[in-house]
């Protein structure tokens, strides 16, 4: 046998045992499914109208119930300071002393000047009241008694004038002591003792604010207002059960402030640089959580929605064109549905057009799933509440199919992978 001839036997043998090993390794194996056709699971939701009461939320600044600023009106040196600051004082309580030395000073001047005043009154209402009876024999002249008479006048007037003087001294010597106008919480003093202050300049002393309650303005597109408006005379909206429109804060770290406002009034005029009504609501502040100046967040009640549909905000898909849109199951497969959007509810958000009652909003999944795919939905784990309106749904869609001559699943089984495919 030449070197040839047992070269091609040996390629020859190599070549079948490789055969059955592949063979044998084809036979072993199972036939993949066609993944093109598989259910997709993804978790669901069905839109359910729920009555609803409808909040917009809008921003807004904390403002005092009252404000005082605390200001000099007299001249002199503070002497003393009598208040801590930052804590609460009451309406009248003694906050700054002025030096009263030079108003003291003045006061008893003017009633030195009072004192003098008055003794020229007695003196010439004596003269007057002797030359009356002598005028009458003829022992004054006529004149004489008439210029006796209009001394003890100017005299009175003079009385009358150092009363006023005396009155204002006084007044300037109460202000040496700067009380507190209003019951409230005053903040750091802007001045020291021994600085001079200025009743000219009115210099500004401390700040006195009441915060036990507390407004919140805000600010409202007129179009918002308008939309309102028409919701509410088409029977879309209702007023709520008083009539009064509740308010909750937000507050700056995103917590929800526990005590609940009313809005005081609308205006009734538009602000011609921003188009925007204003609005303001108050707030009780028991313990000062609300500061004058803070910007918050404010959720104002519009009305109740008898046919609200709610799904939760995970549901939204934004598009780049920045339309918000939903996964919709129809027909077993996924079907994009652009939607309005309306005010967030405790987490859900209200869908005002593009969606239907009873439709499944798909809520999870949406990495695996594309338009036109195949899924099987799963009944949302977010409330219990949730998981039996899609439990139910998905019941009814069972037993309407099989009312209509169709088993149920029977939609599932032409998308199931066969054996071999």
């Amino acid at each position: 046998m030449s070197f040839t001839d047992l070269f091609y036997r040996r390629y020859v043998l190599r070549v079948a045992v490789a055969s059955v090993v592949v063979l044998l390794a084809g036979c072993g194996k199972k036939p993949q499914p066609n993944r093109a056709g598989m259910k997709i699971p993804v978790s669901v939701v069905k839109a359910v109208p729920t009555r609803t009461e409808l909040y917009d939320q809008l921003p807004g600044r904390v403002d005092a119930i009252e404000d005082a600023e605390i200001r000099a009106r007299v001249d002199g040196i503070i002497t003393g300071i009598d208040f801590e600051q930052g804590s609460v004082v009451k309406k009248g309580q003694r906050l700054f002393t002025i030096d009263p030395a030079p108003y003291i000073a003045a006061r008893d001047q003017a009633a030195a000047q009072l004192k003098q005043a008055q003794a020229d009154l007695r003196s010439a209402k004596l003269l007057a009241d002797r030359y009356a009876k002598l005028v009458k024999v003829n022992a004054v002249s006529r004149q004489d008694y008439d210029n006796a008479t209009a001394q003890a006048a100017q005299d009175a007037a003079a009385v009358a004038a150092a009363k006023a003087n005396l009155e204002t001294a006084s007044i300037n010597l109460g202000y040496t002591k700067v009380t507190s106008p209003i019951t409230g919480r005053i903040g750091k003093s802007l001045v020291t003792t021994g600085a001079l202050v200025s009743a000219a300049s009115a210099t500004q002393l401390a700040t006195v604010q009441q915060i036990d309650k507390v407004y919140v303005d805000l600010n409202r597109s007129t179009t918002e207002l308008l939309e309102l408006r028409k919701a509410l005379a088409s029977g879309r909206l209702s007023q709520s059960g008083d009539g009064a429109a509740k308010a909750a804060v937000i507050l700056p770290d995103g917590s929800r402030y526990s005590q609940v406002g009313k809005l005081l009034f609308s205006g009734i005029s538009v602000d011609e640089t921003t188009g925007q009504v204003e609005l303001r609501a108050v707030f009780p502040n028991p313990d000062g959580v609300l500061l004058p100046g803070m910007y918050v967040r404010v959720e104002l009640q519009q009305g109740v929605d008898d046919k609200a549909l709610l799904v939760p905000q995970q549901a939204v898909q934004h598009t780049a064109d920045g339309l918000s849109t939903l996964m919709v199951i129809k027909d077993g497969k996924v079907a994009p549905t652009a939607v309005q959007l309306g005010p967030v509810v405790k987490g859900k958000v209200v869908v005002s057009k593009g969606l239907q009652a009873g439709d499944i909003v798909i809520v999870e999944g949406f990495q695996k799933i594309r338009p036109g795919a195949p899924v099987q939905p799963i009944p949302w784990k977010g409330t219990a509440a949730d998981a039996r309106e899609v439990a139910a749904a998905m019941k009814a869609a069972q037993a309407k199919a099989a009312a209509g001559g169709a088993k149920p699943g029977a939609q599932e089984s032409h998308s199931q992978p066969k054996n071999g495919s």
